[in-house]
This record gives structure tokens, sequence and C-alpha cells, in this order.
């Protein structure tokens, strides 16, 4: 007979404590992607342009859509782990902008999407993401031992 849901092992809940920090500046927060890519007027100054974006919140993701609506796997599977760690983000839209797209990619020296940035520095993409909380996950003890 199965166990009733009650009587079920439940798994592991991992949170990661970040320190909260005060919201940038006005002039720093995150722009749209267009208005971002407009100021800069394609890739010439992207790098100033990003280290600001990366430096300015604790964590960004620059992904295929939306954390409300992703428009891939690998970004949707990033927001659902920064979602479950409970872990405050900024996203970025890159397929809005081909500028930013490419600018990134020279930036990070990683060619693909999602790129995760965890205090300003280039943290890896949805492999190394997964990866990282499943060995967060497996070394935390288990609620139900």
């Amino acid at each position: 007979l199965p166990l009733p849901l009650s009587a079920r092992p439940q798994p592991a809940r991992f949170s990661v404590a970040l320190p909260r920090t005060a919201p940038p500046p006005p002039a720093l927060r995150l722009r749209s992607v267009r208005r971002l890519a407009a100021a800069e007027g394609g890739t010439p100054g992207m790098k100033e342009t990003l280290d600001k974006v990366v430096s300015a919140h604790k964590v960004v993701l620059f992904m295929k859509g939306t954390k409300d609506f992703p428009q891939c796997g690998f970004s949707h599977t990033v927001v659902q782990i920064l979602r479950s760690l409970d872990v405050p983000f900024e996203t970025l839209d890159v397929l809005a902008n081909d500028a930013l797209r490419q600018g990134l990619k020279d930036y990070s020296s990683w060619p693909t999407f999602p790129q995760l940035y965890i205090d300003g520095e280039f943290f890896g993409g949805c492999d190394i993401t997964l990866g990282m909380y499943a060995y967060a996950l497996s070394a935390c003890p288990s609620s139900h031992d």
C-alpha cells in the first residue's frame, strides 16, 4: 500500500542567507534592454555598461525572456532554482536586443544563455547553477532524518 502523504518523507528545504543591501541609486538601476542598447549606441561602451549592471545588484540573471515568462527551459530552470532559494534577483531579457546578447558573450567569454552573475562576478550558466544546487542539496541534512 502506498504511504499517506503525511507519512511520506519530505525533501529538505535549502535556503541561502544573502546579506540584504540597500537598493542601488536610481542611476544604477537596471534599465530596459532596449533603452540600455539605445543609450550605448550598440557595442561601444558595452563593457562599462555591463560592469555597472552586474555590480548594481547582488544577483543578476541575463536570460531568454523574463523571470515571469522565461522563453527557454534553461532560463526557466535557473529562475526556479533562485526562487526556491528565496534569492532576490534581477533579470534582463537578451532576446530583446542583439547587441546586448553579443556583448554579453564577449563580456563573459561564455557563448550561451542564461548567464548568472553574483556579486558582480560571472557564476555560470544553467549547467553550473544546477550542479551547484544539486551539490548543496546533497550536502544539506535531510529534514526527515
